[in-house]
């Protein structure tokens, strides 16, 4: 028989970063679970991915055990990253940003992407991709 689930909690940690301290501690402190059982092995999974934000989803069961995984690094912050600027457009349906996505920045995301996604068609991941980047003012230079 399946564990019975307690919560289902997502957090947005920086990689290789957690500590004890507030948000880890206050977030499962409330549901009696060891944080350090959290801590340590996702410092050990995300030592590659240092300083990056990654989301988490942790299931907390009523045993006080738990089960988490990493989701990956937002989409808009990729393409922050790639067209290295700081912000969106305040205003992105009249106001775009003079950096445009190319389409090499475009597949690269969409690969990155792609192991996070319900989907194996990389075409559907790019719209997404693409979605993200209307939505933040940027435009798709092809």
């Amino acid at each position: 028989m399946a564990k019975a689930i307690k919560a289902n909690l997502k957090m947005k940690l920086k990689g290789g970063q957690a500590s004890a301290a507030p948000p880890v501690g206050s977030i499962l402190g409330q549901y009696g679970v060891n944080m350090m059982d959290f801590v340590n092995p996702f410092n050990e999974k995300t030592k590659d991915q240092m300083g990056k934000n990654l989301t988490v989803h942790i299931t907390v069961y009523e045993d006080k055990t738990m089960d988490w995984r990493v989701v990956g690094v937002p989409t808009d912050d990729l393409i922050r990253e790639a067209l290295k600027i700081d912000k969106g457009s305040g205003k992105p349906n009249s106001e775009k940003l003079p950096e445009k996505l190319t389409l090499d920045q475009l597949n690269s995301i969409s690969e990155t992407k792609a192991k996070d996604m319900n989907t194996e068609d990389i075409e559907s991941v790019k719209k997404m991709v693409l979605g993200t980047a209307r939505s933040m003012g940027v435009e798709f230079k092809n």
